[in-house]
């Protein structure tokens, strides 16, 4: 008996426009919205042409920087652009690891956001959750859970910088009233499935938490949330760091 694992459909989508493909496109379904469009293209933007929270974000980065989440690299390669001396760029997509790996990402692993700190690697100054990247932590116990362990990846005094979306527009009527099934789930708790070229992937759940849900959970974790900046979009970038650190 052969099992086959579930298409890489994120990191097809990145070799095909790595490799010359530059119309390749993914389609998002999410359970919260209509089907969406995400050219590959979006994963390789420059520093010109990435979002203001992310230029910012780039900016308060310090020190040794683990950069999960990370796509394509376009991060990671602007850090060590900077002269960062070292950058991880972690991605759970084989496809998105040989991409980083072929951009002159130099130092590239695939595993999800959870795996514990290597016994030979030394902690991090800085951890980067971008492009909404703090959905990864999948649901509002997932986050508890990720700020757990996120505490045994940073170095003292160490900072982890994240984005993330207030969505409660996707649940506004005409009016502006909230349509929100207040006995379910968080409504910033979504799932995702990625298709590419005919094929799906598996469905994935993703988490936009709002900023005060989110100083809540930081604080209960024993963090400190400084929220730096919030774009029109209701998209933040906030700094949580380990209270004592």
């Amino acid at each position: 008996m052969t099992t086959t694992s579930a298409p890489d459909i994120l990191g097809q989508a990145l070799l095909d426009y790595h490799h010359g493909k530059h119309q390749a496109t993914v389609t998002v379904h999410c359970s919260a919205a209509d089907d969406e469009p995400l050219p590959a293209s979006y994963f390789f933007r420059t520093l010109l042409q990435m979002p203001e929270l992310e230029r910012l974000a780039l900016d308060e980065a310090r020190g040794r920087v683990l950069d999960l989440g990370a796509g394509a690299g376009c991060h990671s390669l602007e850090l060590q652009t900077r002269g960062f001396d070292f950058v991880k760029a972690v991605d759970v997509s084989a496809g998105a690891a040989q991409v980083m790996t072929e951009r002159g990402v130099r130092v590239v692993a695939r595993h999800d956001l959870f795996a514990p700190l290597p016994t030979n690697e030394l902690p991090y100054d800085t951890i980067l959750l971008l492009m909404n990247g703090l959905g990864l932590v999948g649901s509002l116990e997932g986050l508890d859970k990720f700020l757990a362990h996120a505490r045994t990846l940073l170095a003292p005094g160490g900072q982890l910088l994240a984005t993330s979306s207030d969505v409660r527009y996707l649940y506004e009527d005409e009016d502006g009233a909230l349509l929100l099934n207040l006995n379910g789930p968080y409504y910033g708790e979504v799932e995702y499935t990625l298709s590419y070229q005919g094929k799906s992937g598996e469905p994935f759940p993703w988490l936009f938490v709002d900023a005060a849900l989110l100083n809540d959970a930081a604080q209960t974790a024993g963090y400190t949330a400084e929220f730096l900046s919030e774009d029109e979009n209701d998209q933040y970038l906030v700094r949580l760091m380990p209270m004592g650190s």
